[in-house]
């Protein structure tokens, strides 16, 4: 997705408490905390985890993130075409289950001139209730999101339309790839490994997870390859970061 990117920010880690282990055991990192912002909102993330010189667990807490999740969604599904579509996204939520709920308020109309006059007229409207289903997967070594809109409920006319018109698909499409890649960019586990171990990292398998009420993580498992002296330098760099 667009906004997978790799930044190493060791500084950050050197603030974090680590406690460190033997080889055998690995080393414990975290909590890591650091900020990111999707669509001028700061949301925190928290990362710990451990890492052998064989594996890499990890888990972030994206409990945040879904108190944002609201004006996230809206400022990337927000329109309004004065002779054409209107869409607001008035409410959403994540689940740990994966499942998303979102509430849109949506319009048409069309734009038509009589007698020298431009005449605006409403052509549909209402409120829908789109749920989606959020699935993490790794995709070429990093973390990707499918989704599957489960249903979309709204009356009369407006659940017609969006049920089988050309819109509920637009609408299907635009909903999932502004969740996808925000959640992408929130778990981007990368930008927070120390310098060069993106590159050694491979990612297996993600999921998400319960955090306690309702609180969304994503759980992290990647392999490692590294050498005695690569594993010893990583835990003498964080045993020197306390």
């Amino acid at each position: 997705m667009r906004f997978l990117a790799s930044a190493a920010i060791v500084v950050v880690w050197a603030a974090q408490p680590v406690v460190c282990v033997a080889q055998s055991e690995g080393v414990k990192l975290g909590p890591l905390k650091t900020s990111v912002t999707l669509e001028g909102q700061p949301v925190e993330v928290s990362v710990w985890g451990t890492v052998s010189r064989a594996h890499l667990k990890a888990t972030v807490d994206l409990g945040d993130f879904q108190q944002h999740l609201t004006p996230i969604m809206a400022a990337q599904l927000n329109r309004s075409d004065k002779c054409g579509e209107r869409l607001s996204a008035e409410q959403a939520a994540l689940a740990p289950s994966g499942l998303l709920t979102a509430t849109v308020h949506y319009e048409r109309f069309a734009c038509a001139k009589a007698l020298g006059k431009e005449i605006v007229k409403r052509l549909v409207g209402g409120n829908a209730v789109v749920e989606v289903s959020l699935t993490p997967t790794v995709t070429d070594n990093h973390l990707a999101m499918t989704a599957e809109v489960r249903k979309i409920d709204a009356d009369g006319s407006l659940g017609e339309m969006l049920r089988s018109g050309s819109f509920g698909d637009s609408l299907k499409q635009k909903i999932s790839t502004s969740i996808e890649s925000s959640i992408e960019k929130s778990a981007n586990l990368k930008s927070t490994l120390p310098a060069g171990m993106d590159e050694i990292a491979h990612l297996q398998a993600v999921q998400f997870a319960d955090g306690g009420s309702g609180r969304l993580w994503l759980t992290i498992d990647g392999e490692l390859h590294l050498s005695a002296e690569q594993f010893d330098g990583l835990a003498k760099q964080l045993r020197g970061s306390r």
